[in-house]
C-alpha cells in the first residue's frame, strides 16, 4: 500500500487496513489517531520465585561457615520478601562444588515445606538449616550457596489463626531487618550467626565492580574538561 512511515500509516483508512491485514494493526492506526483501541496490560506485581544466591570468595569448608552463609542468605531473602509484600510457603536451600574442580562434584540441595504460608525470618533460616544434614565436609569444599523461595502468595491473602501465626512476623521483625539495613548497611544486623559487623571472609568480593552510574548519585560518571 506504499507506507512507509508512521504518518502514513496513521491516515490511512482502518476499515481498509483491517480488510488488507488485521484487526490488530487497525487498531494500531486507531491509537495513532487518539482513539483508545488496545487495553493496557496490567504488570506483574508478585513473583513466582524468589532466588538469593551467590558464588563465595574463598570456598567453605566447615559447619560454622555453611551455617552462617544459610542463615546471612535466609534472611536477606526474608528481606526481600517483606519488601514484595509476599509469604512463602516453600524454601530450597542448595550448595554446590566447582565445575572446575579436580575431585568429585557435590551439589547437595534439601526442599522444605513450611508450616504455613510466611517471611518470617527466624523460621527461614532455621529450614535452610536443614541443608546441613546433607552436606559433607572434610573432603568437600564449597563455592556457592544459595536459597530459593516458592510458593510465594500477596502477604494480605493468606491470614492464619491467631495461634497459628508466627510471633515474629506479627512484630515485623523482617520489616525491622529492612529498615535498620537501608539506613546503617547490609551487614548492621542480623539473627544468630547472620549478625555480623564485618564481612566474613567467603563474601563475595566486589572490588572490581563497576560504577553505578544510573542508579546512584555518589558513583555518577565524572567528565573533567580542560
Amino acid at each position: 500500500m506504499c507506507i512507509s512511515t508512521i504518518g502514513e500509516l496513521a491516515v490511512a483508512p482502518p476499515h481498509i487496513i483491517r480488510k488488507k491485514f488485521s484487526v490488530v494493526l487497525m487498531r494500531t492506526v486507531l491509537e495513532l489517531n487518539g482513539v483508545s483501541a488496545i487495553p493496557l496490560e496490567q504488570e506483574r506485581i508478585f513473583k513466582e520465585q524468589l532466588i538469593y544466591s551467590r558464588a563465595f570468595s574463598t570456598p567453605v569448608e566447615t559447619r560454622r561457615q555453611m551455617q552462617q552463609v544459610l542463615s546471612i542468605y535466609a534472611q536477606r531473602a526474608a528481606v526481600r520478601l517483606g519488601r514484595g509484600g509476599q509469604l512463602a510457603g516453600l524454601l530450597t536451600a542448595f550448595c554446590g562444588t566447582s565445575p572446575f574442580s579436580s575431585g568429585q562434584s557435590h551439589h547437595p540441595a534439601v526442599q522444605v515445606k513450611l508450616p504455613g504460608k510466611t517471611a518470617d525470618p527466624m523460621i527461614l533460616t532455621r529450614a535452610a538449616l536443614e541443608l546441613l544434614e546433607k552436606v559433607d565436609f572434610g573432603s568437600v569444599s564449597y563455592v556457592r550457596a544459595g536459597v530459593m523461595l516458592s510458593d510465594l502468595v500477596p502477604a494480605g491473602v493468606h491470614i492464619p489463626l491467631e495461634d497459628l501465626g508466627y510471633v515474629h512476623e506479627r512484630r515485623d521483625i523482617a520489616g525491622l531487618m529492612s529498615q535498620v539495613q537501608e539506613k546503617c548497611g547490609a551487614g548492621s544486623l542480623g539473627l544468630g550467626l547472620a549478625g555480623f559487623a564485618a564481612p566474613a571472609d567467603w563474601e563475595m568480593r566486589r572490588d572490581m565492580l563497576s560504577l553505578r552510574g544510573t542508579t546512584h548519585w555518589n558513583e555518577l560518571v565524572r567528565v573533567k574538561i580542560n
